[in-house]
């Protein structure tokens, strides 16, 4: 056990040792690329006259770089890169923040504080390290044991103490912040009756075409006042319109059905009698889970993705899936306990992993694209190489998306340096481009700079909006009438067929139930949850129009199964409100500090010596 000990002791130092060696590296770029230390003086910024350095900022991007790396398993793209500089400098800001804080209340730790700690609360890497579990769970005693041992290295134990005296002053912080926090059983009941309550509808959708037929007057002053009084809708994003050539670098079937060849030979072994948690920890590309042997704890309908929810809401009890596919490739899912809305479950994720040789063969393409683009047309180059042309592509930097393309934020940039020189960039061709979808060449034929919409070229989409303004309001005094009529003895069929309009039905559906006819209807399900049984509503709006509802039917939560999960319901629900109590209050001091981003300043200084 001791020699076992010894040896993973190296594996945990090496793994403390990782977080260093990303800045390392960094260091040794900087020097080589010409931006050294007395360029750099470790300030990237500023924060509450604090400076922000280099090496903080850059524990950040690199620790930021691993997990997005670890999730797409590929390269980054250059718009990832720099969503991801972003991310880092404001995690890096936020910690800066935090320290501030921590010292402006006293907030510290005792040498006592952190024994107890160490011994109770490990460390989240040795909480998951082979080492210290038993049948695949944690096991404090053997952690305690291995402290405890003369076998124990003293930069293990300095790193732990580091970790603690950093983690333990944070954790008071949030519990004085979060400490008046309450949720009160009314509380409770009301938002476990909204998700579990469910009633059942019929209703008339007021169709504003067929009700207020024809043309509406809109006069020019009221086109004029809409657009003064909106100016945030008439700011245009800077839009270039582009030639692209693409190679799409989409899976192979190959790589798919091996992948789905894979899952089915472990679902095989796994109705064989093999065990599930010694496979996960074997097979499982999911790192965190597999480490648990597959497990995923308890989660709740909305946090996992559609595929994967749907199987595990619906699979028996104990029982391995079929592959389930989504996003990250292909899941062997087992639900071990089912209450209501919560599932606790555990997977092995078996990943379409793309084989190397068509990589290589993709980006071989792509280059062959970019320099007979160099030394011909677009159309010859992508010609040659099976690329995809497309015409007339219009991206913006609001709206960059492209179908089978992806993100063509960085198009946009390069077509915005591009049109600043002397002969307007029309028709140059960009290098080489990429996005997780496709390698791609873009040419340029138009860009345009942004900027206020003038109100001649803004009225007609004014001049609409208007229209559907005037007239939704005059269908909705139609709308009143129909319930006046209704509350004077008619029908809802009666009155709706009279205006050439259909009764229609929805439902079961709770309160919060996204719903494919009412859209997000907050006052529709409010109708439809307290009108009276066979009784119609006022007129109701919701952001797909205006409606009459009729409910039909309601089934009431269950009292008995509430009670039964009230205390479990309480701690997630505190969890999550704590969580919106620190986001708020880190979003208020961000809001008072007084920051400063030097980033630009230092990458363009190099360029311009």
């Amino acid at each position: 056990m001791m020699q076992q000990m010894r040896e993973n002791t190296k594996i945990i130092m090496i793994v403390v040792a990782v977080a260093f060696i990303g800045w390392m590296a960094f260091e040794g770029y900087m020097e080589i690329s010409g931006q050294n230390a007395a360029q750099q003086t470790g300030a990237l910024g500023r924060v509450n006259g604090e400076n922000v350095t280099l090496q903080e900022y850059n524990a950040a991007y690199q620790a930021l770089y691993q997990q997005v790396q670890q999730q797409t398993g590929g390269q980054l793209t250059r718009e990832q890169q720099r969503e991801l500089e972003q991310a880092a400098w404001q995690q890096t800001v936020d910690q800066i923040l935090i320290r501030q804080e921590l010292r402006r209340r006293g907030i510290t730790v005792s040498d006592a504080e952190i024994k107890q700690y160490a011994l109770l609360a490990p460390h989240p890497a040795l909480a998951q390290n082979a080492l210290f579990q038993t049948d695949g769970q944690f096991d404090l005693r053997k952690y305690q044991q291995y402290l405890a041992s003369p076998s124990v290295n003293d930069e293990v134990l300095l790193e732990l103490e580091r970790y603690y005296r950093d983690v333990i002053p944070r954790e008071k912080l949030a519990r004085q912040l979060t400490a008046g926090l309450y949720l009160s059983d009314a509380e409770l009941w009301r938002n476990y009756r909204d998700r579990t309550e469910t009633a059942t509808v019929d209703y008339v959708a007021l169709d504003v075409s067929r009700l207020v037929p024809g043309d509406v007057p809109v006069s020019e002053s009221e086109v004029e006042a809409y657009y003064r009084a909106h100016p945030e809708q008439f700011e245009r994003p800077a839009t270039a319109r582009l030639t692209i050539a693409a190679i799409p670098r989409g899976e192979v079937p190959a790589d798919t059905a091996a992948a789905l060849a894979r899952a089915r030979a472990l679902v095989q072994e796994l109705r064989g009698g093999a065990d599930f948690a010694e496979v996960a920890r074997r097979e499982s590309a999911d790192s965190a889970s597999a480490r648990q042997g597959g497990a995923l704890g308890e989660f709740h309908r909305g946090q996992m993705v559609p595929e994967f929810e749907q199987a595990a809401f619906s699979l028996p009890v104990g029982e391995v899936s079929q592959p389930v596919r989504s996003p990250f490739g292909y899941h062997l899912i087992q639900v071990q306990e089912r209450t209501g809305e919560r599932v606790t479950a555990r997977h092995i994720l078996i990943p379409v992993e793309p084989n190397e040789q068509v990589l290589d063969a993709l980006a071989a393409r792509a280059d062959s694209l970019e320099m007979l683009a160099e030394d011909g047309s677009l159309e010859r180059a992508a010609q040659a190489t099976r690329a995809a042309l497309r015409r007339g592509v219009t991206v913006s930097e609001r709206d960059a998306f492209v179908p089978g393309l992806g993100s063509l934020l960085e198009a946009v940039e390069w077509a915005r340096d591009e049109a600043a020189a002397e002969d307007g960039g029309r028709g140059s061709v960009s290098p080489l481009l990429e996005t997780a979808e496709a390698y791609y060449l873009a040419r340029l034929e138009s860009f345009s700079p942004g900027g206020e919409i003038p109100l001649r070229e803004a009225a007609p989409q004014i001049r609409r909006q208007l229209v559907l303004e005037k007239k939704q309001a005059r269908a909705r005094e139609i709308g009143q009438q129909l319930v006046r009529e209704i509350r004077a003895g008619r029908s809802l069929e009666q009155v709706a067929a009279a205006r050439g309009l259909q009764v229609l039905s929805a439902g079961p559906f709770t309160r919060l139930d996204p719903n494919p006819a009412f859209g997000q209807a907050n006052a529709v399900a409010g109708a439809a949850f307290g009108t009276p049984l066979g009784q119609v509503s006022d007129v109701v709006q919701s952001t797909a129009g205006l409606f009459l509802v009729r409910p039909t039917a309601r089934v009431p939560a269950d009292r008995a199964q509430w009670e039964a999960q009230k205390e479990q319901q309480r701690q997630l629900e505190l969890a999550r409100l704590q969580q919106v109590q620190l986001q708020r209050w880190l979003e208020d001091l961000r809001r008072s500090a007084e920051i400063e981003d030097n980033r630009d300043a230092l990458q363009q200084a190099p360029q311009q010596a």
